[in-house]
């Protein structure tokens, strides 16, 4: 069989053996359940990579990346108490944290206090379903406690809000300030 003829960002000349990459997507932009289905073939046709631990029914992470479901999530946060801007003008924060309550509050005050230094406003939390059953023993051993924080630009004084770009920057910076002050925090250095 014949590689197809050069198209948009495809080259047959790029052809080549690969193990391990998937890629779904639609063409025109248009949202589709049909498109997860078809990521999620393209996962289990990757098993043969043997990537998995030593615990078979644990696998190596790999998932599915998609478009932030604004409609659920607007849905899922009024059940919460509060609302969401428009798509676009705010971010979901997938966070792995301490499964004791104690650390997990630190933690998360700490992320608030960063944001808001950084011209952020946390909206709110929400406590990811998630199914054990799903995982092998070794990781549920080991599992954290998972959140989505969901963040959108403070305003400055004169009502100005920021570019998609700066949001962005801010995000990334205030991600990484508090990786670093938790990783430093007393609660981290005593084993927490």
């Amino acid at each position: 069989m014949q590689p197809p003829l050069a198209q948009g960002l495809y080259h047959p000349s790029h052809e080549h053996d690969a193990c391990g990459v998937g890629f779904v997507v639609n063409l025109n932009g248009e949202k589709s359940h049909d498109i997860i289905r078809k990521g999620i073939d393209v996962l289990i046709n990757l098993t043969h990579r043997g990537a998995c631990g030593c615990d078979p029914e644990t696998g190596d992470g790999a998932g599915v990346l998609i478009e932030i479901p604004h409609e659920f999530f607007a849905n899922e946060c009024a059940k919460l108490g509060f609302s969401l801007p428009d798509p676009g003008r705010y971010a979901v924060g997938m966070m792995f944290l301490p499964v004791e309550q104690k650390q997990r509050l630190l933690c998360e005050g700490i992320f608030e206090r960063i944001a808001r230094e950084e011209g952020l406003k946390v909206l709110g939390w929400r406590d990811t379903p998630l199914s054990g059953d799903a995982i092998g023993r070794q990781a549920r051993a080991t599992q954290p406690y998972i959140e989505q924080v969901f963040v959108r630009p403070a305003e400055d004084e004169a009502g100005r809000a920021m570019t998609q770009d700066q949001f962005e920057r801010k995000l990334y910076v205030v991600r990484r300030r508090a990786e670093a002050e938790i990783a430093e925090s007393d609660f981290h250095e005593k084993g927490f």
